[in-house]
């Protein structure tokens, strides 16, 4: 077992901030036209078990402080993780020197100060888990153990692990803004594996929520990990052809993530982007839609102002399949010569609409004969052509109905070619990340086999 422990005391809300005012005015006493500073501090708890028996043990406290300087059009950056006054300012000074020494940067700056969040909403995000690490080793046993009895072909374990985790972070600047809010996430996750030899196979499930309360029962957790697992025994090949693909909702999340990364704005500046360009043009077919919505409440990406204190907003990303703008900081949109999206530091909530109702079987049947991906393996994903090419596994449908588990293949298209081909989207939404997507039909991919 191993088990790991660092200390630092907790501070208050009110503490942070004082960090952070008292960062700003060193760095105006040594001539910074503007500055910013985040504060942080985290907690949280691990632990892993795997056949019964603890392997991990973790508890974590952690904490920093980052300074950014702009001298002009100077910008300089320096951290550490000693909140004393003394190092507070030390670290300012180390900034100011860097901002001293680097090369001018038209686009460098705050963001406007007309757009920072004056009366940030409370999102229900934080909901603390006073779980005692006696407690969190037996919620993962007793996942562990419903998978390991669900099934008899179920013979063996990489474990089930809880994590707990309670963050707080301020951010401030010189444009007069000064905010933060707690944030808390809890995940249990269970991974086990059924057949011998040759014929052995892995899967898992996993709950993840702000609240602890709406976890899924560790039980289920479990039971679900070991039925996916089964049912992956027994795999075959695929002849090379060209078919319908299925993405499930976990694995259509990393469709709509190449999609963000091809369309933020330092993708875009760059020029490193295979949908360079593309806004106000059809990027995918009529009536699909992904919205942002940074507001929902306990919601994994949510958000009231993002990394530079720019208030958060509802926004149509793609309306009726056209992509409507990108996503921006006000350094990437200075570069474009646009506006901030109020997305430094990423996106939040994304919603794919789903254009299809009747969860998974629906969408087997709308698939009616083709591949159903659960599994992607490998990087194959070229950002600036937009290649793609995927190891893959899951199952084979025919007639609306999986037939048997598909294994040792790969999956290639294009991403542009793909999202104009996407013929729907289920309402079987998956909300465990930051991405809210069901499952997605593509209408026909290269599948290379045997």
């Amino acid at each position: 077992m191993t088990v790991v422990h660092s200390k630092s005391p907790r501070l208050a809300p009110r503490d942070l901030e004082s960090i952070i005012e008292c960062a700003l005015e060193a760095a105006r006493e040594r001539g910074a036209s503007q500055a910013e500073a985040g504060v942080s501090q985290d907690t949280g708890l691990s632990v892993g078990v795997r056949l019964g028996e603890v392997e991990t043990l973790e508890h974590q406290r952690d904490r920093s402080l980052g300074v950014t300087v702009y001298l002009g059009q100077r910008k300089g950056s320096a951290s550490t993780a000693d909140f004393s006054v003394d190092a507070v300012r030390e670290t300012v000074a180390k900034a100011c020197s860097i901002a001293r020494f680097t090369a001018e940067d038209a686009c460098a700056g705050l963001a406007d100060a007309e757009l920072m969040a004056r009366s940030p909403a409370d999102l229900d995000l934080s909901h603390p888990w006073d779980v005692t690490a006696e407690r969190a080793i037996e919620i993962a046993k007793t996942c562990e153990a419903a998978a390991l009895a669900e099934d008899a072909r179920v013979n063996n374990s990489e474990g089930a692990s809880l994590a707990t985790h309670q963050g707080l972070h301020v951010y401030g600047n010189t444009n007069g803004f000064i905010g933060g809010y707690p944030t808390t996430a809890h995940t249990l996750s269970c991974v086990v594996l059924a057949g011998s030899g040759d014929e052995m196979q892995r899967d898992y499930w996993y709950s993840s929520a702000r609240d602890w309360r709406e976890l899924e029962d560790p039980q289920e957790i479990g039971r679900e990990s070991a039925r996916r697992t089964v049912a992956r025994l027994g795999p075959r090949r695929l002849g090379t052809r060209r078919s319908p693909v299925l993405f499930a909702p976990e694995i259509a999340r990393g469709l709509v993530g190449h999609f963000v990364a091809a369309i933020r704005g330092g993708s875009q500046y760059r020029q490193s982007s295979f949908l360079l360009g593309s806004a106000g043009q059809q990027v995918f077919p009529a009536g699909f839609s992904i919205a942002e919505r940074p507001h929902i409440p306990k919601a994994m990406a949510s958000a009231p102002f993002d990394s530079e204190g720019v208030a958060t907003r509802d926004r149509e990303l793609v309306a009726d399949g056209v992509l409507t703008g990108y996503i921006l900081s006000s350094y990437s949109a200075r570069k474009l010569g646009l506006r901030t999206t109020g997305n430094a530091g990423g996106a939040h909530n994304l919603v794919v609409r789903p254009t299809r109702t009747g969860g998974l079987p629906a969408m087997l049947a709308r698939l009616d004969t083709g591949l159903f991906v659960t599994e992607l393996m490998g990087q194959g994903v070229n950002a600036v052509t937009g290649d793609y090419s995927r190891g893959a596994a899951g199952f084979w449908v025919q007639g609306g109905v999986i037939r048997h588990p598909v294994a040792e293949i790969t999956i290639a298209g294009n991403l542009r070619d793909m999202y104009r081909a996407v013929v729907d989207a289920g309402d079987d939404v998956d909300v465990r990340g930051g991405t809210r997507v069901g499952s997605i039909l593509v209408a026909e991919m290269t599948i290379a086999g045997e």
